[in-house]
């Protein structure tokens, strides 16, 4: 059985995975383009060791946020760990709010890997350099042509892929949490004040200390503000006011993928009593493995 829990940022969808994990004797693969990366922990409300409960987590570290990692990787690599947990008979949960990585994964989305209208093999390295860095800041050794190149091509093959992916590859039951607006949007602000006091500047800092630059910091909430703070650009309250703003439209975002891109069986997540909304989902999932 796979299970599939989308929802937008701050909804609860990290700790109903532990949940039905627990429940299905299921491992979890993530679904979040941000907690690929190593070294981003609290920005991305990175699931913690102890939060794991033992349960084996995949895709989760596997980058260095210097590295570019794609949609086109996370489809290879989420797949794999799909059809080798199906031939251990394994139960899985796929848990995260990046909607185009799911649907990467789960549908039959064609990516045109080998095409390559662009024979950068025939530019010169200096110029090759130049078009890599007008589009990316990853730290990559720029003397290594054959480097180069497969960064443009990673870039390249990132956006450009055939518009199909409405048919699944896979049986799986897909499930989200929502709440009303105010109630997510006071949730999200809370969470990135939880952030702050539990040590997201120290976690930014040493990032910027070390010049870690690279497409996961230039995109990432929490990450790109805060170098714009260390920056010297804006001052603190700015950022972190940013942070919640960027939160807020991310999880907008979100919801309008979801919603339109995918046929999600909705719940409202209870947050007075979270094992109620967990019961409800557990009892639909149940009630449909019986069909």
């Amino acid at each position: 059985m796979i299970i599939v829990i989308v929802g937008p940022t701050g909804v609860g969808k990290t700790k109903l995975s532990i949940e039905l994990a627990k429940k299905y004797n299921a491992e979890i693969i993530n679904a979040d383009s941000m907690q690929v990366y190593k070294d981003l922990n609290i920005g991305t409300a990175k699931i913690t060791d102890e939060e794991k409960e033992g349960i084996p987590h995949h895709l989760l570290d596997i980058v260095e946020p210097t590295e570019i990692y794609t949609v086109y990787d996370y489809q290879k690599d989420c797949r794999d760990i799909i059809e080798k947990l199906k031939k251990q008979n394994k139960n899985i949960i796929i848990v995260g709010g990046t909607g185009l990585y799911i649907k990467a994964a789960l549908y039959d989305y064609r990516f045109d890997k080998e095409v390559n209208n662009n024979n950068y093999n025939d530019i010169e390295l200096d110029e090759l350099v130049k078009m890599l860095k007008s589009r990316s800041e990853i730290e990559i050794d720029y003397s290594n042509k054959r480097r180069v190149i497969r960064a443009l091509e990673k870039l390249d093959n990132n956006s450009e892929f055939n518009n199909t992916g409405n048919n699944p590859l896979y049986d799986f039951y897909l499930i989200g949490l929502k709440t009303d607006r105010k109630t997510l949007y006071s949730k999200i602000n809370n969470r990135v004040d939880e952030m702050i006091n539990n040590g997201l500047l120290d976690e930014v800092k040493d990032l910027y200390d070390k010049n870690i630059q690279g497409k996961a910091i230039d995109t990432g909430i929490g990450y790109k503000e805060l170098y714009s703070y260390f920056n010297g650009e804006i001052d603190l309250k700015s950022a972190v006011e940013l942070i919640k703003k960027n939160s807020r439209h991310y999880a907008k975002r979100q919801f309008t993928f979801f919603n339109n891109k995918m046929n999600v069986k909705w719940f409202d997540t209870n947050y007075h009593d979270f094992k109620e909304t967990i019961d409800e989902i557990i009892k639909y999932l149940d009630d449909k493995n019986k069909n």
